[in-house]
């Protein structure tokens, strides 16, 4: 999985989230990464209470409806938040752009990641889109 090339770059997806001006094709599963960061290393866990209206305004911004079955995801956004703190935690003189990339160069590099704590059925399930839903295949302790 490729991700930003600088923290420029990084700064550049979380902005562009944030004023919904990134295009739709840049946001990818790197750039969901990389905007989780940005805005955990520079405004902490208020990225938490930030990020989930963020995405949402930014799905309706191109087009995506956030539904029951598509767009904006609270499980999976609230697990890459709490995996992206816990990275960062252990690296706080890293620059983000390394940090990012040596996140993204493990399992979280995939975007079937979640797979590993949750069951298609749970995670994919409405519930999980609206709310936090506990995994059910292994504990997440993140």
């Amino acid at each position: 999985m490729s991700s930003p090339v600088s923290d420029a770059d990084i700064e550049h997806i979380a902005r562009g989230l944030i004023d919904r001006t990134l295009p739709k094709s840049a946001w990818t599963h790197a750039a969901h990464f990389a905007a989780a960061c940005w805005l955990l290393r520079n405004r902490g866990d208020a990225a938490f209470e930030e990020i989930p209206p963020l995405i949402r305004a930014y799905n309706e911004s191109t087009g995506v409806a956030n539904t029951d079955t598509s767009g904006y995801h609270e499980t999976i956004t609230f697990a890459s938040l709490r995996i992206a703190r816990a990275w960062l935690t252990g690296r706080p003189h890293m620059p983000l752009h390394a940090a990012l990339a040596e996140l993204l160069a493990g399992p979280c590099g995939r975007s079937d990641w979640p797979l590993a704590y949750w069951s298609r059925e749970r995670l994919f399930s409405a519930a999980a889109r609206r709310a936090w839903v506990e995994p059910d295949l292994r504990a997440f302790t993140y």
